[in-house]
Formats: structure tokens, sequence, C-alpha cells
């Protein structure tokens, strides 16, 4: 399982979507988030009004989606304005610097959402253990629901289990506090909730706080009552995006708070997205303070080739940790190795600098294959690599490796470039210090 955080827009998305299909409640009148950008902002706020024209007739709510809470507690809320105020109240925010536990990062993502009137607030949470769900509530929620924590009740779901499957006595005492004539609403939304979070593989998920408000609207109502959850903070499962893409819509997984991603980075991202193989790549130190520059195949021969590199004390200029995996096409290695390449021979300097393609015995993954992709960026970035003054050295094994490092060879000559060749006649990792043998003397 690996938890990614989802936006606030996206989760209330998905939660419109599907809690009917759980419950009789809609939240149709009450949850239909927008969200707004520095782009949004700049070019396309007419069309968003006249997407969405109850942004003009209803009071509002803004608050920045940026996958940290305590919003309220930072001053990031607008509460109960209107549309010219709620612009103005993002415009001198957006983009600008801000700090959430000593972590600084730009308030990029906005959510405005139709602002609730309301009496209660109410707190609930779900998060998946190994053996069961631990499902909280409390009657006190809101923004000081931490200092109100002895109020917070538990129940812990069995794997295969739904919370309405208690005993009565347990849930009444799960329920205590809340008003007699609200419990029944309060049930059903905590049980719609709980099938809904199980189904669509989400890992945790908080409404802090939901309220119930009066509705005319019966056949989606319980006595009269509607539950809206006001805050959300949630993450996914993203191993399951195979099987959920479609319930999931159009949601994207956004970096942590704090991290900026450059683009050959997003890149890179989305192309791993889009395959059944693994491919990664971090920056680390851009060029021309990056020197060391790698294409290993395998995750657990990224990281030693990474260790072996900071070991023999030049890990202050590893450009990049990256990993291919999976049996990638040569379409695939040839994107992945173009972008790498990209940022490996930028900003040219002086020194010299090392590609290190490596990696152990492969098992199943056609070495040609990927080295196939790997020669034709290359190729591409001739003159690049040339005025990067950049030295090739190359260990790998496995299936068809023979042609592969045969191709690794006569690309170097074609090139013009330093290509050093081995198969597994050396240990994975020799490779490095002949690198950094070269450096030192460039």
């Amino acid at each position: 399982m690996a938890r990614k955080k989802i936006r606030e827009y996206h989760g209330k998305k998905i939660l419109k979507q599907h809690i009917n299909r759980f419950s009789r409640l809609s939240f149709a009148a009450q949850v239909k988030p927008v969200i707004v950008t520095k782009e949004t902002l700049a070019t396309e706020w007419k069309k968003l009004k006249a997407a969405n024209p109850w942004l003009t007739e209803e009071r509002l709510v803004a608050k920045p989606d940026m996958l940290f809470g305590k919003r309220g507690k930072y001053g990031l809320v607008k509460v109960n304005a209107d549309l010219k105020e709620v612009k103005q109240f993002i415009k001198d925010k957006i983009d600008v610097p801000f700090t959430v536990q000593n972590i600084q990062g730009l308030l990029t993502h906005w959510i405005i959402e139709p602002f609730v009137p309301h009496d209660v607030e109410f707190y609930f949470s779900m998060e998946s253990a190994r053996e069961y769900t631990l499902v909280r509530f409390s009657h006190q929620g809101g923004i000081y629901v931490e200092e109100n924590w002895d109020k917070v009740k538990e129940l812990k779901v069995p794997v295969g289990q739904k919370v309405s499957d208690f005993p009565q006595s347990d849930l009444d005492g799960f329920y205590d506090g809340v008003p007699e004539n609200m419990k029944e609403a309060v049930a059903e939304y905590v049980n719609a909730m709980f099938q809904l979070f199980e189904d669509l593989d989400f890992v945790s998920l908080e409404t802090n706080p939901f309220t119930l408000v009066k509705t005319d609207d019966e056949a989606h109502s319980v006595n009269g009552w509607q539950p809206v959850p006001l805050d959300l903070v949630a993450e996914l499962d993203d191993t399951a995006h195979f099987k959920q893409s479609r319930k999931w819509g159009d949601l994207v997984f956004p970096e942590t708070w704090g991290t900026q991603r450059i683009p050959e980075e997003q890149f890179i991202e989305e192309l791993d997205a889009k395959t059944g193989a693994s491919l990664k790549f971090t920056v680390l130190n851009p060029a021309p303070t990056g020197r060391i520059w790698t294409l290993v195949a395998g995750g657990g021969a990224s990281v030693i080739f990474a260790d072996t590199v900071a070991d023999l004390g030049w890990g202050n200029v590893l450009g990049n940790y990256g990993e291919y995996s999976g049996g990638p096409d040569a379409e695939q290695m040839f994107q992945y190795t173009r972008t790498v390449l990209s940022v490996a021979t930028a900003n040219p300097d002086g020194r010299g600098r090392v590609l290190l393609i490596g990696g152990g015995i492969a098992n199943f993954t056609d070495v040609a294959k990927t080295f196939t992709g790997i020669v034709h960026a290359l190729k591409e970035y001739k003159q690049k690599l040339v005025d990067a003054k950049m030295q090739i050295y190359v260990r790998r094994a496995g299936p068809n490796f023979k042609k592969g490092l045969e191709l690794m060879q006569s690309v170097g000559r074609d090139l013009g470039v330093p290509t050093f060749v081995y198969g597994p006649e050396l240990t994975m990792t020799d490779i490095v210090p002949m690198a950094i043998e070269y450096l030192k003397q460039s």
C-alpha cells in the first residue's frame, strides 16, 4: 500500500459522485467545489463564473488546498464572503511564500465552496490498519477538536465488516453527545462514508467538521437532516489506480507541501503513470553543481549506486536519483533518457561530467531493448554531451546483454564521447570509482 494525499477538491468530488451508491444521501446542493490557480485568476475567471453561476448567487468560503490542515488557525480561510471578496482574498495570497511547521511553500491552489450556515460541528475520521479500519467520531468537532480529544470515540472495524455490524449498545456509546433528533442522520453519514472509504481504496479520510443542515429534500435526507462535509483531508492507495481510475475521475496526486518539482520531474512522473513499468527521476543537484548522473535499472540498484557515490565522498555532486524497471520498451526508455540528459547536459561550465548507466543482472528486462531507447536519446544529445564534457560508464548484464553492450560501444564511437562498457566481469558499482577518477582530473 502506498499512501498518497489528495486535494480537498478531488476528495469532495469523489464523495459527491459516489455517496448515493451507499445511502439515500446526496451532496449535490452543498458540495460543489471549484479549484483556483494563478492561471484561473489571469485568464479563466469569466469561464469559471459561467460554468458555476452559483458563485455569484451564494455566500462563499475560500481556503488553500495544499495538503495541510489547521488553515483556519493560520488565518487562511475566508468565510461568508461574496465572489468579489473571495477573489481579492485569494489574489492577495496566491503564490505567496508561506511557512507551515517550518516548511515554506507557495499557496498555489485554492478551493471555493458555498458557505453553509450551521449550528453543530462533528468530527469523523477513518484510517486503514492491517486487520481493521479505525473509525473515530466526536460530537465536538471543528478547529479545537485536538483540545477536546478526550471526547473522541473509537471503533475498530475488522476487515470484511461494517460499522453498522456493531451491537447497538456499542453504537449508542459511539454517538454519545449527538442530539437525539440528529443521531439517525449522523449514523447514516458514518455508515455510507465507511462503505465509500472501503470501496474506493481510501487509506485515511477525515471530515472535520461535518455538519447537519435542514432541507426539504426528503428523498436525500434523514428526518429532514442533510449531512455536509465542510472540511476534508484524505489519502488514497495509489497502487489501486489501475482499478479505480474511472471512479477517481480526473484525480492528480499533488506534491507534498513545500515540494516544487521541475518540469522534467513532472514529465517522468506522468510517463510513469502511463506504463506498467517503473520510471523514477528526482534532481538532487542541478547542473553544473551536479556532475554525476545516473541511468540505473532497478530500485535496489539505484540505492546502491547513490550510496556508493556518497561513500566515496562525492554525494554533493550527485545530480539525480532515479531508476527504471519493469521492462520499459524502447520508446519509454528514449523519453526517459532524453529527459535525464536534458538536465544532465545543462549549463556547461568547462568541468567534466559523467553518466553512469548501470544495474545488476536483470531477470526479465531485455537489456538490448532498453539500450535501444537509450542509444536513440544519446544520439539526439550528441553535441550537448560533447559540450558538457560528458564521459559515459556502462555496466549491465542480463537477457540479451551482449547485444546491448555492443550498441553502447558503437554509439560511443559515433558520438565522439568517451564510453566505457562492461558486463558481468565487473561488480555492479566498479564503474563508480572509474568515473570519479575522471572528475578529479577534469
